[in-house]
């Protein structure tokens, strides 16, 4: 199992590149997190929901509620202008972190 602290630090990155691909709401993204990660990394409702908050406060993303689905509204996430650009740019700085790393991890399994 994964130490969740290692990831912590990236949730802002892996909900943005989420929402990239398509306007979610936030139980959609929790599943999206176990199903591709094979149940390795689970997101607590609080944690996802504290996260939505700082990338709304920044301006990265935008929520808006959806149509009346199973008896309430949805409220679902879009990535905004600016929510792309940091995006791109924690992409490429976790690339270079990624390749650093490797240099000292590789080889040790």
């Amino acid at each position: 199992m994964i130490r969740s602290d290692i990831i912590r630090g990236h949730l802002e990155s892996i909900i943005l590149r989420l929402i990239y691909e398509n306007d979610q709401y936030g139980y959609e993204i929790s599943k999206q997190i176990s199903l591709r990660t094979d149940n390795r990394f689970q997101i607590k409702e609080a944690t996802l929901y504290a996260v939505f908050q700082r990338l709304e406060k920044k301006e990265l993303i935008e929520s808006y509620y959806g149509k009346v689905s199973h008896g309430g509204k949805r409220k679902y996430y879009r990535i905004t202008m600016l929510g792309k650009a940091y995006l791109k740019e924690t992409a490429r700085e976790w690339k270079e972190t990624k390749e650093i790393i490797d240099l000292f991890m590789e080889g040790l399994d």
